[in-house]
């Protein structure tokens, strides 16, 4: 279970499908018995959850049938990038079946100034263009022939990152399936493309 400041005050906090009854059973012993609106319990002593749909899940109006329907597997792409490297799959349920990691090499920033600063700045954004581009080869390999299964698109790192691979025109299909949050992954590599199945599938919950 993992934890999150939230904008506004309160916290997120993700937790595992599997896991939701036992989350809201320790919540009721924390705060009291609670009362059930949509998909906001809040107890006994006025703190409140409210669940969220993961990405993928179909809509719907009870915390019960929330359940249920974080339970039920779901086929889901992930698109993790930061700088120079990309991790790119499909989980199906709690399992990644399919993967590709790769890195491209882009320059750091430079302190120097001047001209030198400028042919810096021009190589780190060619070196940038490529690593996107490879990126966006690898993601069109991978979720392109998956895209009429996939529930929804799930990534992570560094937005800007992610941005410019999902900007490549063949990718439009996939980037329509793009879920709303962005998972704070460190530099991608397999074991962190494995973790991040957990994230992607987890039914974020906002407390007060």
């Amino acid at each position: 279970m993992a934890e999150r400041a939230a904008a506004g005050g309160g916290k997120w906090v993700d937790v595992a499908p599997e896991r939701l009854p036992r989350w809201l059973e320790n919540f009721a012993a924390r705060h009291g018995a609670y009362a059930e609106e949509g998909l906001t319990v809040t107890g006994a002593d006025g703190a409140s959850a409210t669940l969220h749909l993961p990405p993928g899940a179909v809509a719907v109006s009870t915390v019960a049938d929330l359940i249920d329907e974080a339970r039920r597997p779901r086929r889901l792409g992930l698109l993790l990038a930061r700088k120079g490297a990309v991790a790119v799959g499909i989980a199906d349920g709690d399992e990644l079946v399919a993967s590709k990691v790769d890195t491209h090499y882009v320059q750091g920033r430079t302190a120097a100034g001047g001209w030198s600063q400028q042919r810096f700045a021009r190589r780190r954004d060619n070196q940038a263009k490529a690593a996107a581009a490879d990126g966006a080869g690898i993601a069109g390999r991978i979720l392109l022939p998956e895209v009429r299964r996939i529930a929804a698109l799930v990534t992570g790192g560094d937005r800007s990152a992610v941005e410019a691979i999902l900007a490549a025109p063949q990718l439009a299909p996939v980037a329509a399936l793009r879920s709303g949050r962005l998972l704070d992954v460190p530099e991608p590599r397999h074991a962190v493309l494995v973790s991040a199945v957990a994230a992607a599938r987890a039914v974020p919950i906002l407390v007060h």
